[in-house]
């Protein structure tokens, strides 16, 4: 079992941690290709050849679901925001079992006082 000591030690490099992420968005990226309508276009030959690929970001914010175009030049950011985020979730997560973990700490080293019981 860790002391308190480490815990908070712990607590405090996961602060850190979350200091230095960067830029954060939540979602995931997908490839899309498409098919238009043109009936005379190369994506209905046979065998059809989509356009694309494209790159498309989702996501659920407030309540709601979204969806959006990335180009290719904001490719390598839009990752590095996701993989943020991806690792702000994880921190939380560690912050949080810690924060339990000494709580329960402090918690059994300090029981509660009895209680006296009166008698009438």
């Amino acid at each position: 079992m860790a002391t308190e000591a480490e815990i908070v030690r712990r607590i405090e490099r996961i602060k850190v941690d979350l200091a230095h992420l960067g830029d954060l968005r939540p979602g995931s990226l997908s490839l899309q290709y498409n098919v238009c309508g043109n009936p005379n276009c190369r994506c209905k030959a046979d065998p059809p050849q989509k356009h694309g690929p494209y790159y498309q970001l989702n996501y659920f914010r407030h309540g709601r679901s979204r969806t959006g175009l990335v180009h290719p030049e904001h490719l390598a950011q839009v990752r590095s925001q996701i993989q943020n985020y991806q690792k702000l979730k994880l921190l939380l997560d560690q912050w949080i079992d810690a924060s339990i973990e000494l709580d329960r700490l402090r918690r059994l080293g300090n029981p509660p006082a009895p209680r006296s019981r009166r008698t009438t």
